[in-house]
């Protein structure tokens, strides 16, 4: 009886055992498929990609911008006037003889100061102001696409001094006339740039690279060659230096398939 008693026992413990065994194997299963999913999703890059592309290129400068100013001083206005003139027609004799001819000169509006003097008393005291005489200035400014020739001019008209003239030179200022295409061939490099660092990310992360989303230029900045110039957010246009570097990021975003 005790053994006819345990026999369904029996085989309900196997069957027990043996869809546990089932369940177990499934869950195995059910978990490689999960696992090799996750692998297989984490080898794969989805979303976007974002990249920042750098285009530069040196030049040097083809337009150059000269100025100086020199003046006369006499107690008598009239005078001071005649003695203006004639400092301004040995100035452009000077220049015309360095081969700046007159068209090219462009001179500002003459300025008036009234020049007085303080006065003290034997204790140091101060007790008023004596004039002394006026002061007339004017400046000259020079546009010319002969850098070097004005580059000579702006160094020795000093020379001037030696016929009575004080005249006082500002450093030259440098431009580019064909900015315009240089700023253009330059976003071309950034986004040629920006689209080869898009395409070696999307590469190693073993994807592909997609559409092209969106293009969003940087700041254009002009330094000068070999300087300290720190770039700034608003764009650096360095007119100190002669030779220059110019660069422009260009920011693109891809999808990635």
């Amino acid at each position: 009886m005790f053994f006819i008693r345990l026999l369904p026992n029996i085989k309900k413990n196997k069957m027990k055992q043996y869809t546990n065994a089932i369940i177990f194997g499934i869950a195995i299963v059910a978990s490689s498929i999960f696992l090799g999913k996750a692998y297989t999703d984490r080898t794969k890059v989805e979303g976007e990609i974002q990249v920042t592309g750098l285009g530069k290129a040196d030049f040097s400068s083809d337009l150059i911008v000269w100025e100086g100013s020199f003046g006369a001083q006499n107690i008598d206005l009239k005078q001071a006037y005649l003695t203006l003139e004639k400092n301004k027609s040995t100035v452009n004799d000077y220049l015309a003889k360095k081969g700046i001819k007159t068209e090219q000169l462009i001179y500002s509006a003459v300025k008036t100061n009234q020049k007085n003097k303080r006065i003290y008393s034997s204790n140091g005291d101060y007790i008023g102001e004596e004039f002394v005489g006026y002061e007339l200035t004017q400046s000259v400014q020079i546009e010319s696409k002969d850098v070097e020739k004005i580059e000579k001019v702006s160094r020795e008209i000093t020379e001037l001094l030696n016929q009575g003239v004080q005249f006082y030179s500002e450093s030259p200022r440098y431009y580019y006339t064909k900015l315009a295409d240089l700023k253009i061939e330059m976003i071309s490099k950034a986004t040629e740039d920006a689209r080869l660092r898009a395409e070696k990310i999307s590469e190693f992360s073993g994807g592909g690279l997609g559409e092209l989303e969106s293009a969003r230029m940087g700041i254009f900045q002009i330094t000068g060659q070999n300087s300290k110039e720190d770039y700034s957010w608003g764009g650096t246009f360095n007119t100190s230096s002669k030779e220059k570097t110019a660069s422009i990021t260009m920011k693109l975003v891809y999808k990635v398939k």
